[in-house]
């Protein structure tokens, strides 16, 4: 068993899709219209076959806290520390907010922490 994919609604669909693109080498699908529903979604393709689906409708803008119950980040493995070390770099010239710099945690991941640009949280781990 495997997780298929992970979905986010999100406000600004070409903006996310650009930042997963571009950061963490993800190729987006062609952009799918469903207008009965006024429905739009993207499905982001990781290198290692994670998915990652953003989806935009014109009811769904409510945001909530980031510290609530339900999901908490979407971690993100790039391999190694150089790149939990050259990711956090990347992304901290780039202008985004980032929560925590690289450290190993009490379990023993090594892992920096981010705001994607709708401020969900994105974990850099090895």
């Amino acid at each position: 068993m495997k997780i298929e994919h992970v979905a986010v609604w999100v406000d600004d669909l070409e903006l996310m899709r650009d930042f997963y693109v571009r950061f963490f080498d993800g190729k987006a699908n062609k952009l799918y219209r469903n207008p009965e529903k006024d429905f739009q979604s993207y499905f982001i393709t990781f290198r290692e076959g994670a998915r990652l689906e953003l989806m935009k409708r014109m009811d769904v803008n409510e945001r909530y806290p980031l510290d609530m119950l339900g999901w908490a980040h979407l971690a993100i493995s790039v391999g190694n520390k150089q790149n939990v070390d050259y990711f956090t770099d990347r992304l901290i010239k780039a202008g985004y907010t980032c929560k925590s710099q690289p450290r190993v945690t009490g379990d023993g991941y090594y892992e920096s922490m981010f705001l994607d640009p709708e401020k969900n949280v994105i974990e850099i781990t090895i």
